[in-house]
């Protein structure tokens, strides 16, 4: 089960590396850093926009490891849509670096053999006897969608104008149908998961948007097409709603 446990990863290595980005060679402003972080803690550094255009200009920045990177670029983003939840930024960033592992996308969990291409897969095993694995695959049905639908926008689009396969709502529909369905199961209380899903489903749309600000930005960001700038116009009008 992928839990929020990005910040958990983070040494004091990452702290260091964060006061050095931050302070961009200036003295003054390490020590006004260090003091953030002695008496505010390491979440007031991470939230310092300063963090986030080190990491992305400066050299320093490449030695970063990738929970710290991950962690930063997904937070910013959540905040520029108004997700101001670090439980929620720290999860996100932990669907992006489990994610990344070889398979994992594919898989409920890390050890398990069976693999799921599609969310109609991975809906209709939603409900069956194994109240354990019911529970993994509702889960994943969310991280899934969100994962696709934030990073790979145009993935889909392309698929759905040459193919006619299910468009970035669809997506939407079935990663917040995942989430709420995994917040109703008894292993969700156990866990102390129940409030994180339900607030995946309920601000799906806000997670969604924020990911494809990142992929646009950072995973993809010479890439122009047509799709692309419908979805940007969509989403910027769909923000002036929510908002």
């Amino acid at each position: 089960m992928i839990v929020a446990n990005v910040r958990g990863q983070l040494r004091r290595d990452d702290a260091q590396l964060a006061l050095r980005l931050i302070a961009r060679g200036s003295p003054e402003e390490h020590e006004r850093a260090e003091a953030t972080l002695r008496d505010r803690g390491l979440d007031d550094v991470l939230d310092d926009p300063r963090l986030l255009s080190g990491l992305v200009e400066a050299r320093r920045g490449a030695c970063a490891s990738y929970a710290l990177f991950s962690y930063v670029v997904v937070r910013h983003a959540l905040m520029d849509v108004g997700e101001q939840d670090r439980v929620m930024a720290d999860y996100v960033a932990s669907i992006l670096l489990n994610f990344g592992l070889r398979d994992r996308a594919q898989r409920v969990a890390s050890a398990d053999d069976e693999w799921y291409t599609t969310l109609a897969e991975l809906s209709g095993a939603a409900d069956g006897p194994d109240p354990r694995r019911t529970f993994l695959v509702r889960a994943h049905l969310g991280n899934y969608a969100l994962w696709v639908s934030g990073l790979f926008p145009e993935y889909i689009a392309n698929r759905h104008w040459r193919r006619g396969t299910p468009d970035i709502d669809y997506f939407e529909a079935m990663g917040r149908r995942g989430f709420a369905l995994a917040a109703e199961h008894q292993l969700a209380g156990q866990h102390g998961v129940r409030s994180l899903y339900e607030t995946a489903a309920e601000r799906f749309a806000l997670l969604r948007l924020a990911l494809n600000r990142v992929s646009d930005s950072y995973l993809f960001p010479r890439h122009h097409s047509p799709d692309r700038l419908l979805r940007q116009v969509s989403n910027a009008a769909r923000w002036k709603l929510v908002s």
